[in-house]
């Protein structure tokens, strides 16, 4: 099996990220640090990550959470800042944020400790959309919806083509829903900046067609078969 897909397995991180893992020099094999993401691992090695052995977990679940603001959506944070898996009790096993959501957006996260599953949720080719509802402080023009919603020049280049739309007005701004399947760092509230608004709060409410619902904040529950086939379902 590829190392990557060991990692997976066994409920560590997606595949790209455990790639990550093995650049940063943090696994290895029968007790040698591997730096190389493409090797095979066979029925009977030893596999370690952060030099602690691991294995493919037997049951894979699939969850989601409403995150509160203030949790990192990382296994591990350099800052010691306190992590969405510390929201999950009552598994054993060892799961892992599917994508990320910032730190101070709230909303529908999904976990598993399902490699494959998370990759392709996470892989762009799929093109999962992923719906958000900003509270903005401003008012965006017509003509600023168009240009988010064509694609928008940031940084880094320019997005994809988004849907959105403002769906409220308060005396000091507007409530705006926005739907990308794209997933940079900090990427609603960078588009939001560009046409001159100030994000106040951010909220994701769905991804591709399962919903947030009514589920408490800081509250999860396990997926139905009918919502994991969405995801898994091919397109």
């Amino acid at each position: 099996m590829r190392i990557n897909k060991f990692i997976a397995s066994a409920g560590i991180c997606a595949r790209r990220a455990a790639d990550d893992l093995i650049r940063q020099g943090r696994v290895k094999v029968n007790h040698v640090r591997v730096t190389e993401p493409g090797m095979d691992v066979q029925e009977n090695d030893i596999v370690m990550v952060d030099d602690s052995p691991i294995k493919p977990a037997e049951r894979k679940y699939y969850i989601m959470l409403n995150k509160p603001d203030g949790y990192v959506t990382t296994v591990h944070d350099q800052f010691d800042r306190a992590s969405v898996t510390e929201l999950v009790t009552d598994i054993e096993a060892r799961l892992f944020p599917v994508g990320r959501l910032d730190y101070h957006t709230e909303g529908l996260l999904l976990m598993t400790n399902d490699g494959d599953f998370a990759n392709k949720l996470t892989h762009p080719s799929q093109k999962v959309y992923k719906t958000y509802i900003a509270r903005v402080k401003g008012f965006p023009k017509p003509a600023d919806i168009t240009r988010l919603c064509r694609g928008i020049y940031l940084e880094d280049g320019k997005t994809a083509p988004c849907k959105a739309e403002v769906i409220r007005q308060y005396p000091e701004g507007v409530e705006m829903s926005i739907s990308i399947y794209e997933g940079r760092n900090r990427q609603v509230r960078r588009m939001i900046e560009a046409i001159g608004g100030k994000v106040i709060s951010l909220r994701r409410i769905s991804i591709g067609n399962v919903r947030l619902g009514h589920l408490p904040l800081g509250k999860w529950r396990h997926l139905t078969q009918a919502e994991i086939n969405e995801f898994v379902k091919e397109k």
